[in-house]
């Protein structure tokens, strides 16, 4: 019986003149894809924004493997295996893919050696079909290859969950098409994945 990875019982959280979140129980799985539905301002990435450390709850509970934890940072999230695409990258353009990757990294006290964490950045590039060069500068990429860059920092800190908020917003079909393989493969793997969306075309599509 497949057990959850990841689970919110009851998040509430209030904005003035607003409830964003009522006592909202979900529970996500390893190997699935996980599809949040719903038009702009139905609460979505607020909800998201809580697993990842960057909201604070009025009222609820966190548990990972069943064990209640504490996500007051994306820090704590990153600790218990949870990774966050959003809308708009965090990236330095006039760095390299790499040199991104490094600057992610909690770790900043000790040396990496850059061919290393390219070489690794390469591997999950192929194992998840995200294709970019380690070396190239964020700004000669395209904004699909931007975003690949932002799910290849989450898995390079071993992330076993997901969340891609609004992940198509900004992309071509083509790279509709190909951020999908990257999911399933990515699901292939063992990862959830959750994908928020006000599109019920694509939720329809990836939720197959």
């Amino acid at each position: 019986m497949m057990t959850n990875f990841i689970e919110l019982r009851e998040i509430t959280k209030s904005y003035p003149g607003t409830v964003a979140c009522d006592k909202v129980s979900v529970s996500f799985r390893r190997g699935e894809v996980h599809t949040l539905l719903g038009e702009n301002g139905a609460g979505k990435s607020t909800l998201m924004n809580i697993l990842y450390g960057l909201a604070a709850p009025d009222g609820g509970q966190i548990f990972a493997e069943g064990k209640e934890v504490k996500i007051d940072s994306p820090k704590a999230a990153i600790a218990c295996g949870i990774g966050m695409v959003h809308q708009h990258f965090m990236l330095i353009p006039t760095l390299s893919v790499v040199e991104n990757v490094i600057l992610s990294l909690d770790d900043r006290h000790m040396l990496i050696d850059r061919k290393t964490a390219a070489g690794r950045i390469s591997e999950l590039s192929r194992k998840y079909g995200l294709a970019v060069d380690p070396y190239a500068k964020v700004s000669t990429l395209t904004v699909g290859q931007q975003q690949r860059v932002e799910i290849l920092k989450a898995l390079y800190k071993n992330c076993s969950l997901l969340v891609l908020d609004e992940p198509t917003a900004v992309l071509t079909p083509q790279e509709t098409k190909e951020l999908f393989v990257a999911i399933r493969n990515l699901v292939a793997e063992d990862k959830a994945v959750i994908f928020i969306s006000h599109k019920l075309n694509e939720v329809m599509e990836i939720s197959k």
